[in-house]
């Protein structure tokens, strides 16, 4: 990776902009697989503006490397002001675009991000909150189907 993309990602990531669950999110959409580790979950709360529905709001929250949280906290900053439209156009290289082009090795780290948002923008937009409310946590998803006495590991890894 560039010099240049390797301080991107590490000022993402000890600058991360919105991180966390969004308790009032109108919709909310998971990615990723348990057996690789690679999880992300997406927050969306929307608004009207100008007469029209425009994503106010988006959050996350990452079981992946430094690369997924920083497209992950730079995409969230894209969605702002667009349209369900506009943000479903939008492919895993425009989301990454402010940290610069990825390596091929990283490219799946956009595509992650990529996951979620289309995951939660494919829901029912009419249920507000709804979503967010009954689905289980990041954590409980990487669980679901495995030995309950198993433990999870998180551990910081650089690139």
């Amino acid at each position: 990776m560039s010099d240049d993309l390797e301080s991107k990602i590490e000022e993402a990531i000890k600058n991360p902009q919105n991180l966390g669950e969004m308790k009032d999110a109108d919709t909310v959409g998971t990615v990723g697989s348990a057996e690789c580790g690679d999880m992300l979950r997406m927050w969306i709360k929307f608004k009207e503006e100008n007469g029209r529905k425009v994503i106010d709001r988006a959050t996350f929250q990452s079981f992946g490397c430094q690369t997924a949280i920083a497209v992950a906290s730079v995409a969230t900053q894209l969605l702002a002001g667009k349209t369900v439209a506009e943000a479903q156009a939008m492919s895993g290289e425009e989301l990454a675009a402010p940290l610069g082009a990825l390596p091929p090795v990283r490219i799946h780290c956009a595509q992650l991000v990529e996951g979620a948002l289309r995951s939660a923008l494919s829901g029912d937009q009419s249920k507000a909150a709804q979503p967010a409310a009954t689905s289980p946590t990041l954590l409980e998803s990487m669980g679901k189907g495995s030995d309950p006495t198993k433990k999870v590991k998180i551990v910081l890894a650089t690139d």
